[in-house]
């Protein structure tokens, strides 16, 4: 420390020329200097940080539950952080693809998740990875949650063979373990899940299936048919409506006679739950996890987010809505920023220690990204593959019917 602080006093003396005057083993670059004063500070500040804080929290809404979840949430230094990143990371991938999709390397669907990271974030902090979990085509964000990578996914979209499906899914169509997609027919993976919940029960596993969809798929009938086999199993399966206002380019006020989702489900409990915050979707979960694993069946949450982009990269998403109120939102309910803030003014993070961790999240993402441009697209010959699970090799007919191609298992 004595070293670090007689150099500083040099440097800002001295000219670096008169170093010369120095013994070799002294003779270091001000870079090297500087990064071994930040390590110095470091050490000494960050043990002086809060290792956890007690925020409170927006009550939710309830139906048919005689109790809420707490109105104050505990967060420490380690999950704030892990938080932050990886609602960055989303963020960051998200934009990434934005950029990627207007210089036409991503092409065809893209639905894009920056603003509802909380949601993501929140829902995984309350159940375990070995619960399972499906949703719609708004699906990078789980993806990442559930174990893939910012590569694979990135891969995926430019529809490269290091792909998370092998470049054959794209955008919609992203799987890892316990992880059942994105599903690109409006409210087709809610019947899904619930027979994913029904392997849970049937399994015996204490597992559970989180079910996920959008207002606008809210009013399908397949919904409301999932909702009564579930209730009527006690299907261990938590379906949440992410209620990111907009359906397409229809307001929820528009498209829906009840924008009470959380009560949709009639017979089923619910709570609306605020989707900005991430603590808020945390606690929610936890209790939701808590009613599927007692035995109690289903149950619905509907978190209030928001998504900054248009529903997909063919919407610009400014004709249905101004682009004041996107800002609004921006500016007093981002969820990265209100979890920033909540840790900087608890002395849990420093702004240079967050700071830190957006540069190395926007080096993976360029990483990332760099992967996904100069990796070779799939082969011809591995069109037909993966059709079918463990069956032995087959012949598909092609592009014509004089083409002749194999699937492979």
């Amino acid at each position: 420390m004595c070293v670090c602080v007689c150099v500083c006093v040099c440097l800002s003396v001295f000219p670096c020329d008169y170093f010369f005057f120095l013994p070799s083993s002294l003779i270091f670059s001000v870079e090297d200097f500087l990064n071994g004063a930040r390590v110095v500070v470091s050490a000494r500040t960050y043990a002086d940080f809060t290792p956890q804080a007690t925020f409170d929290i927006k009550k939710c809404d309830l139906h048919k539950l005689d109790e809420g979840p707490p109105l104050q949430a505990v967060l420490s230094r380690e999950e704030g952080l892990q938080y932050y990143r990886t609602m960055q990371t989303m963020r960051r991938m998200e934009l990434k693809a934005d950029q990627l999709y207007k210089q036409k390397i991503i092409r065809g669907f893209c639905h894009l998740y920056d603003g509802q990271e909380a949601c993501a974030v929140g829902i995984e902090a309350g159940i375990n990875l070995s619960d399972h979990l499906i949703t719609a085509y708004r699906a990078h964000g789980y993806t990442l949650t559930r174990g893939g990578t910012v590569r694979e996914i990135m891969a995926e979209l430019t529809g490269r063979r290091g792909g998370i499906a092998k470049g054959k899914g794209g955008s919609m169509h992203m799987y890892t373990k316990h992880f059942y997609g994105g599903n690109g027919i409006v409210g087709a993976q809610v019947p899904l899940g619930a027979g994913v919940a029904l392997a849970c029960k049937y399994l015996g596993k204490n597992e559970l299936c989180v079910c996920l969809y959008g207002d606008g798929a809210a009013n399908q009938g397949q919904i409301f048919e999932t909702y009564n086999m579930a209730s009527l199993w006690k299907l261990p399966c938590i379906f949440i409506c992410e209620n990111n206002k907009y359906g397409m380019g229809t307001s929820v006020e528009r498209a829906a006679a009840s924008t009470d989702y959380y009560k949709r489900g009639d017979f089923i409990p619910g709570l609306r739950v605020d989707g900005m915050d991430v603590l808020c979707v945390r606690e929610a979960t936890k209790l939701a996890a808590e009613h599927c694993r007692s035995g109690k069946g289903p149950i619905l949450m509907e978190l209030q987010t928001y998504r900054y982009h248009g529903h997909s990269m063919s919407d610009p998403g400014v004709s249905y809505r101004t682009r004041d109120e996107i800002q609004e939102v921006r500016s007093k309910s981002d969820p990265i920023s209100m979890l920033k803030d909540r840790m900087l003014s608890n002395n849990m993070a420093s702004v240079e220690e967050l700071k830190e961790i957006d540069v190395e999240v926007r080096k993976e993402i360029e990483d990332a990204a760099q992967f996904a441009t100069t990796d070779p697209e799939p082969p011809l010959d591995d069109l037909c593959n993966h059709i079918f699970y463990n069956d032995p090799p087959m012949e598909v007919r092609g592009t014509n019917p004089w083409t002749k191609l194999k699937s492979v298992s």
